[in-house]
């Protein structure tokens, strides 16, 4: 009779969400964005504590008689910017706001280039230079005079926007945006489309359509992946450009992007610094959540580690 024991059985390989999880700075970025996503879906709970909606003013309450805004009281929590509302209530409809634009035109651009790039870089040949031309004809155009320009087709007669800013921002990145997926996802379908396993399907008979849906992407999606959570907070960064410039989100609607630019307009945050740190705080929180969330990521799906 053997005294040898029996082999430990081998542990369960790890999904990639538990792989994720356990990446110190992917789980630093999860935590953050979290965090920042409850405070955005709290926000109407807020506003009905405080009873200060994000555009109402509070002249009377909320502005000295010289005009200065409040700090941090009971009243106003994170105190009140030079029109008298709410700081707290309008940083926190700002995110709601910010994410309602990144995500969907980071998506957008993200389907968009991957399906130009597979199709460019697995038939090659005229579809290819066509293909790739339009992608080097649409980074030529410079990003903000591209949007002014759309800002002004959008007004109609009397002066109102056809169709909704925050619609229009989100059209306006998703256009940029897809060209750099676009370029990444045809350089890795150029050097899959004559791997063996590719090869060897196409010996076989199968359709193109299967060898994309079943060759390619699940190969590319990784990298897209990656891309989507690095493009993420740049593209959020971008509407907050658009609307500090007067050309995204308008006011009164709140976003952090003209929430800063009210602020800089006069120096009122000189005396109440809550005006200008509220939304800078929350813009650059957000960005470092989404950048150490795409590095976890990186390190999670990147094949050399």
């Amino acid at each position: 009779m053997s005294d040898a024991l029996p082999a430990a059985p081998e542990a369960p390989p790890r999904t990639l969400a538990s792989r994720i999880s356990r990446e110190r700075s992917a789980r630093f970025g999860l935590i953050t964005i979290a965090t920042v996503v409850l405070l955005a879906g709290a926000a109407p709970i807020v506003a009905a504590i405080t009873g200060h909606g994000p555009t109402d003013q509070y002249p009377a309450e909320a502005l000295s008689e010289a005009g200065v805004p409040v700090g941090p009281n009971g009243d106003f929590w994170l105190g009140a910017d030079g029109n008298g509302r709410d700081v707290l209530v309008r940083a926190l409809y700002g995110a709601r706001v910010s994410l309602l634009v990144g995500i969907p035109a980071t998506t957008i651009a993200a389907v968009l280039g991957t399906a130009i790039g597979v199709v460019s870089g697995y038939f090659g040949g005229a579809l290819d230079r066509v293909l790739s031309q339009v992608t080097d004809i649409v980074l030529s155009f410079p990003f903000v005079v591209t949007a002014l320009s759309l800002v002004a087709l959008n007004l109609g007669a009397d002066g109102s926007p056809r169709i909704s800013p925050v619609l229009l921002v989100i059209v306006v990145i998703a256009l940029f945006a897809w060209t750099y997926v676009a370029r990444l996802t045809r350089g890795l379908t150029l050097e899959l489309r004559h791997r063996p396993f590719v090869e060897a399907a196409i010996t076989l008979g199968a359709s193109h359509r299967r060898i994309i849906l079943r060759e390619i992407l699940p190969s590319v999606a990784p990298a897209v992946i990656i891309y989507w959570a690095v493009q993420l907070p740049t593209n959020i960064v971008a509407e907050a450009t658009l609307s500090f410039l007067g050309i995204g989100v308008q006011a009164p609607t709140p976003s952090w992007g003209n929430m800063i630019a009210d602020a800089q307009s006069t120096s009122l945050y000189q005396v109440q610094p809550w005006f200008l740190v509220v939304p800078a705080v929350g813009l650059f929180l957000t960005v470092l959540g989404f950048n150490a969330l795409s590095s976890g990521v990186r390190n999670v799906l990147d094949p050399a580690r």
